[in-house]
């Protein structure tokens, strides 16, 4: 930095990084380590550009910044049953667990933001009057029904890995999985339709 300056607000992003370096060596490359640190990065990184945009002034993050959190978080979670599915292709049980467990965290955490979003927001309509609305709404329809339809069915799931029912757990994840991923895929194709075309 040629003035002098200090970065002080990049800081605690570049330390945490370097703690999840340490840690994925320590640990053998946990996917829970791993997802701890990244969402504190992602934080870190949605704090430092509301303060940018001048939007916080040391306040609380304005509701305008969720929809960009909940699609970092729908990615996340599509990236982390890509490799809970490799993982089990593998055979690798135990880690097949862990990458699961954090798609379900993430998934969680975007339905909490999701629900505080649209309970300050409300609907947000789509403000395009030209030929992507119709993709836009036929990827919202089928993106809505299933993810209303999946939550039970990744209850089922979860409860059934958690009592050692695999072969019924097996059953339905050849389902719930593509379902799955499709919703978190196509919510981070809605938001740039939404927000950023």
């Amino acid at each position: 930095n040629t003035n002098g300056a200090q970065p002080e607000d990049r800081g605690p992003i570049r330390e945490e990084f370097q703690i999840l370096e340490a840690s994925i060596g320590e640990y053998g490359g946990s996917p829970l380590t791993a997802l701890k640190y990244v969402t504190i990065c992602l934080l870190n990184v949605l704090i430092d550009n509301t303060r940018s945009a001048g939007l916080s002034n040391g306040s609380q993050m304005n509701a305008s910044n969720l929809p960009t959190l909940n699609a970092a978080l729908n990615a996340l979670s599509a990236f982390l049953l890509l490799m809970g599915y490799r993982e089990i292709r593998r055979g690798n049980r135990d880690r097949h667990r862990q990458w699961m467990i954090g798609a379900l965290a993430t998934s969680i955490l975007f339905l909490v933001s999701y629900l505080i979003y649209h309970s300050q927001v409300g609907s947000v309509p789509y403000p395009h009057h030209d030929w992507t609305r119709r993709v836009y709404f036929a990827i919202l329809i089928p993106h809505v029904i299933l993810a209303a339809v999946n939550v039970p069915f990744i209850l089922i799931l979860v409860r059934r890995a958690w009592r050692g029912d695999f072969e019924r757990h097996r059953a339905l994840a050849r389902w719930i999985w593509p379902s799955w991923i499709f919703v978190c895929v196509t919510g981070v194709v809605i938001y740039f339709m939404l927000y950023r075309l």
